[in-house]
């Protein structure tokens, strides 16, 4: 036993000695050297190109609000509320992003590529349509508005790069496709957002209202929403169409809020629809205001005599678009000019008509 101790003990010591006379051995490596790459591929080339292009007209966002600090105390403070990301619309210093990013929020500041920091006031939002403009109360030198694309024309698996700032990580690049387009999601309002981009661009907490750029690094989309369990991403964002944004932001610019038109109706809710008169696809006119588009436009509501009750006219159509419910509905309106006319499809007491209503912005 003690042999072995005595023989463990000094092949013990021996490996110390060598290791340490390693140690103390003067050093022979050096560093290796670079091999040297060729070019970037032409892929890595573009995103990095447009990187740096786009990445000057994208901000974070940043957040507070008022609260007491106690139930009964009259003394407010001011506390971080959240965090986004936005972009620079024009020249003005006019800024877009989700409107749930600044909801609640009694303040907000803008972090500009350039790392200053700028305090920002309230311009409008659409709640609906999950858009706010900001503007810069300060509005710096050189701001490079973000270059506008088209939604129209996008295909399923074209190349698509998300700029935004991921749990505070500041310009973050991301990149991915377009992996279906037509896509609804729900608003802050719970209306449905129709036409929504789906991509697999890595979209996370703080990516909101960041831009969604096609391969010329023009913006195609705002994003908006991930799907994910954990609520990090997994593979699967959505966006709001630029062609929306096109058409909702220069509103909320000059007005404050979108501009809508009346119809001058209230429509029936779906399940009293079914429940009355069976499933309808469309939607039915409940109770017509005297004086308005509707009225002037011949439409009937839900009538009755005696114990008889008679369906009001199911809208089905827009200008040749269905139309399945009040939200499809309202999209299609919201998608024509104002003081214009649409054409309506609907069925009155078995038979198909077209009628033809004024859209009127809603009074106040």
């Amino acid at each position: 036993m003690r042999r072995s101790v005595l023989i463990l003990g000094l092949l013990s010591a021996g490996l110390l000695a060598g290791w340490c006379g390693h140690a103390l051995t003067p050093s022979l490596a050096k560093p290796r050297s670079v091999e040297t790459r060729g070019p970037l591929y032409e892929w890595e080339r573009i995103q990095a190109q447009r990187f740096k292009e786009t990445a000057p007209s994208v901000v974070y966002i940043t957040t507070t609000e008022e609260r007491a600090r106690d139930f009964f105390g009259l003394d407010v403070v001011e506390v971080p509320a959240g965090s986004g990301t936005g972009f620079i619309w024009d020249a003005q210093g006019h800024v877009v992003t989700n409107f749930h990013v600044i909801q609640g929020a009694t303040h907000a500041f803008i972090t500009l590529a350039d790392g200053s920091r700028h305090e920002a006031a309230y311009v409008g939002g659409a709640p609906d349509k999950d858009l706010a403009v900001l503007v810069l109360t300060r509005t710096p030198p050189k701001l490079r508005p973000i270059p506008l694309g088209t939604s129209a024309d996008l295909q399923v698996g074209q190349a698509v790069l998300a700029i935004g700032n991921p749990f505070g990580l500041d310009q973050t690049l991301t990149t991915g496709v377009v992996s279906a387009l037509g896509r609804e999601i729900q608003s802050v309002t719970r209306r449905r957002i129709s036409g929504v981009i789906q991509t697999d661009a890595a979209i996370n907490p703080g990516n909101s209202g960041g831009p969604l750029l096609d391969s010329a690094g023009r913006l195609v989309g705002v994003n908006t929403a991930i799907q994910s369990p954990s609520g990090a991403s997994a593979g699967i964002g959505f966006a709001v169409p630029v062609d929306t944004v096109n058409r909702v932001v220069p509103q909320l610019i000059a007005r404050g809020k979108l501009e809508r038109a009346d119809l001058g109706f209230e429509p029936v809710a779906p399940r009293l629809v079914e429940r009355a008169f069976g499933p309808q696809k469309g939607v039915m006119v409940g109770k017509v205001y005297r004086g308005g588009p509707a009225a002037r436009a011949g439409l009937q509501g839900v009538g009755s005599e005696g114990r008889r009750v008679f369906p009001g006219d199911l809208i089905q159509a827009v200008n040749g678009r269905a139309i399945e419910d009040w939200d499809s509905l309202l999209d299609a309106i919201e998608a024509l000019p104002l003081g214009g006319s649409a054409q309506l499809d609907i069925q009155r007491q078995g038979r198909t008509m077209r009628v033809p209503i004024r859209l009127e912005a809603m009074r106040e």
